[in-house]
């Protein structure tokens, strides 16, 4: 959601209050768009972030509703790195994305961000995220970190133009922002 905390994948760096510095892209070019969008699904936060502390957060496009997002235009390659940096690899070979073009979801392995779904295209590029293969109901839940929730906050007032007290109500409401089964 925040272009600051994406350009920490791109270009390398620490984001404000993160704990792990990145090594960036391959291709360090800043997205040549970016355009706000909403998701079919939800977002939950479950399990502990190293960088964060607190929750991750996660999509389950199977859950009811729809959840704000922000789309930007990467290359192949860029959108491989930041998904290999999320699975804690070293930037390199570019992900073979011919299967989750095909049927939408394509599984790379067991871990918390390896699974990459496609839930539509946008003026002809498809929409590429990474989250974990389990749903939602299956999750451990946990409150993520303020300063997670910071970035969260200000990625939806950019693209999304909330205000802060939507934004608020929001992310309270997610399942897990209150460690329970908040908002099922």
């Amino acid at each position: 959601m925040n272009l600051d905390r994406l350009v920490c994948y791109l270009a390398g760096g620490r984001p404000s209050g993160g704990a792990r510095e990145y090594p960036g892209c391959r291709d360090r070019r800043r997205p040549a768009r970016a355009v706000p969008v909403l998701l079919p699904g939800r977002l939950y936060f479950a399990f502990e972030s190293r960088v964060w502390t607190g929750g991750m957060g996660f999509y389950d496009p199977m859950d009811p509703g729809e959840m704000p997002a922000r789309a930007y235009l990467l290359t192949a390659g860029q959108f491989s790195d930041v998904a290999a940096q999320e699975m804690h690899r070293a930037p390199g070979p570019d992900l073979d994305l011919s299967g989750v073009l095909a049927t939408g979801r394509a599984r790379l392995g067991p871990g918390r961000y390896e699974t990459l779904v496609c839930p539509g295209v946008l003026d002809g590029y498809p929409v590429l995220t990474f989250t974990a293969p389990w749903r939602s109901a299956e999750a451990e839940l946990n409150a993520p970190s303020a300063a997670y929730l910071g970035h969260l906050s200000e990625g939806l007032a950019a693209a999304h133009g909330w205000s802060e007290a939507r934004i608020a109500a929001y992310l309270g409401s997610r399942p897990g922002a209150r460690t329970g089964r908040s908002a099922q």
